[in-house]
């Protein structure tokens, strides 16, 4: 508050703008490129391997997390939701496998890992409806997303090794989506127009 020479009281307002840089490019690449490696492996064509390890804890694990941390900076919380627990499950999932080998618990049965998978379904299902107040590639990215945990879930419900294929496909399909939404911002970010369309909703 400040008072002027007339004894008036005046309000400073201060207007805050952010200036900060949009963090959804960097947690759904991260997100995108890990599930799409992860999926070659589940179609068959690519062992799991430290390769995948790797990723799940770095960067779709660790730089998801940092991700959802910063879009909590801008007031995001759909954003923050969805990048830190997407972030939490890779470094969850490379804990279920890596954990067992190095004696600090047992394998999870098949079973285990249903629900597991089934639970991610659940969450990223909900959060599918969210993304109905965004915009197409995001509604494309969680609805497939949940699809791949579904099927993953029924893949280890039934032990059935063809199920887990069917999946491993439409999870790459569902990685590459989430690479072309986080693509689409940098671009229309750097050119400042629509270099590629994001299906923005109207109204």
């Amino acid at each position: 508050m400040q008072e002027n020479v007339t004894g008036q009281t005046m309000e400073a307002i201060a207007q805050i703008k952010d200036s900060t840089a949009n963090p959804a490019p960097l947690g759904l690449l991260g997100f995108g490129m890990t599930t799409v490696l992860l999926n070659i492996h589940n179609a068959g064509f690519l062992g799991l391997d430290s390769m995948i390890l790797g990723m799940g804890i770095f960067y779709g694990g660790i730089a998801q997390v940092i991700a959802g941390i910063m879009e909590w900076k801008k007031n995001n919380t759909f954003g923050t939701t969805a990048f830190t627990s997407f972030g939490l499950f890779w470094l969850t999932l490379v804990a279920l496998l890596v954990l067992p080998k190095m004696g600090w618990g047992d394998e999870p049965t098949k079973a285990a890992m249903a629900a597991y998978l089934f639970m991610w379904g659940l969450f990223t299902f909900f959060m599918f409806i969210g993304t109905l107040k965004l915009n197409r590639a995001l509604q494309f990215v969680f609805a497939s997303l949940t699809i791949l945990f579904w099927l993953l879930s029924l893949a280890d419900a039934t032990n059935n090794a063809f199920i887990t294929r069917i999946a491993g496909f439409e999870g790459i399909i569902c990685g590459f989506s989430a690479i072309y939404a986080a693509v689409a911002q940098v671009l229309n970010e750097v050119y400042g127009r629509t270099v590629l369309p994001l299906g923005a909703l109207k109204g």
